[in-house]
């Protein structure tokens, strides 16, 4: 599997050429998408980067809770604009400390969100009432509850919405097509598939430190419980790395929730689980043991995380009856190879043609069509990861309803589904 250093400094690379795709970069300022960026940190600043390669959109607006990304993500935007600037043809980027704000600028049409996981919800809502097309980092939700909120106002709203789980469109299209020859029976019928990510989030426990100037906490920590400033969670600056609130169960779901928001979301694309989910959750054992938890589908399909058998590893292996593919972000593979030798028929079924993720979002936008991955599948592959996490923390084996969304008979588990927001935030 490519490492997040890897995938940032190709990402990186590839931001600064020109795109190719709908709206060239010829395009008119009247045809001008113009865009705002809630969170500005690592992978805020790698869709900045990104869409500012793009001459079909113009950035109008970021925010952030650190100044000094703020200030940066500014620079960035003038500098990649300065031939526009001098012509008069760039307005200028206003600079942003409360989404809120942002949402209301005049002449904004969309927005790009990459904030900590437990932030991601709050800003989609208002941002869907606001009536503005919405991509948003994944996974997509904390909680399983505040997702069905999250899809019931992007529903309601009838705004374009595109989850970043990029390896829908991107990798080299591995992902594509290891799903398209599941889904046209190249492995015969799927019994078993293996997921590997990392373990479960874990309570916070991190010291105090003094809260730097230009930082404000009390908005990072948003909706979530009132802790001390660290800045394993909130680095201080602009930083390079990916922050520690990862880890944390408070603000996100641990590395299963990370990558397996990633890695999940392609297992059930290619099972048809997408708009759906399991019917059991099956912890191991172990209860010291971070892998082996077992999701059952209804017709009988097991999914595993982070177990696997002799060296059939990958970032997402599929077992059926005629043999297996492995796929991860750097090829695919299957066993026997004769599996993937043959190109499927004509009459095959496909995926959603999409080979860039923003350029999905952007076309869907213009075109009034869906997105490789909307707010349902964002919010049920999210579900997997948050189910997976609630697996681990209660250690027995759990029913779940993929349909009511809830879990039966079991009122500590159902309690994990949701969370009160602190202060103003629980009004939004």
């Amino acid at each position: 599997m490519l490492s997040r250093r890897s995938f940032l400094k190709s990402a990186a690379t590839a931001a600064v050429l020109p795109t190719i795709g709908a709206g060239a970069l010829r395009a008119a300022a009247s045809d001008r998408l113009t865009l705002g960026f809630i969170g500005v940190g690592t992978m805020g600043r790698y869709h900045l980067s990104a869409l500012l390669g793009r001459g079909d959109v113009e950035v109008i607006a970021v925010c952030d809770v650190v100044r000094e990304r703020i200030d940066s993500a500014v620079e960035m935007v003038q500098t990649r604009y300065a031939d526009r600037k001098k012509s008069g043809t760039f307005k200028g980027v206003t600079p942003h400390t409360d989404f809120r704000k942002l949402l209301e600028q005049p002449g904004l049409d969309a927005v790009v969100i990459a904030t900590p996981d437990h932030w991601h919800t709050i800003p989609c809502l208002l941002a869907a009432r606001a009536k503005k097309p919405i991509y948003c980092e994944k996974p997509l939700t904390h909680n399983v509850a505040e997702g069905r909120r999250l899809v019931e106002e992007v529903g309601k709203a009838k705004v374009v919405f595109q989850t970043g789980s990029q390896q829908r469109s991107e990798f080299g299209g591995h992902f594509r097509k290891a799903v398209e020859y599941v889904w046209n029976g190249r492995i015969g019928k799927v019994h078993t598939v293996r997921i590997g990510v990392g373990g479960p989030a874990k309570p916070c426990d991190l010291a105090a430190q003094d809260v730097p100037a230009g930082t404000d906490w009390d908005t990072w920590l948003g909706p979530a419980p009132e802790r001390t400033y660290n800045d394993a969670l909130c680095p201080r600056g602009v930083h390079s790395h990916f922050p520690a609130w990862r880890n944390y169960q408070d603000y996100a779901g641990g590395s299963m929730a990370d990558m397996g928001a990633h890695h999940f979301d392609i297992a059930q694309w290619a099972l048809g689980m997408d708009r759906s989910g399991p019917v059991e959750v099956m912890p191991p054992s172990n209860r010291e043991q971070e892998h082996g938890l077992r999701y059952v589908y209804a017709n009988g399909v097991v999914m595993i995380h982070n177990e696997f058998e002799g060296d059939a590893k990958a970032d997402c292996v599929f077992e059926g009856s005629d043999g297996m593919i492995l796929v991860s972000r750097d090829g695919i593979s299957s066993r026997p190879v004769a599996i993937l030798e043959e190109p499927l028929a004509t009459d095959a079924r496909r995926v959603i043609d999409s080979n860039n993720h923003h350029e999905n979002w952007l076309h869907s936008i213009r075109s009034g069509t869906g997105t490789i991955c909307p707010a349902e599948t964002g919010h049920r592959s999210a579900t997997i990861c948050h189910l997976g996490n609630i697996g681990y923390r209660l250690r027995r084996p759990l029913k779940w309803d993929p349909q009511q969304e809830r879990f039966a008979g079991d009122d500590e588990a159902n309690a994990l589904l949701s969370r009160k927001a602190r202060g103003e935030w629980g009004k939004v």
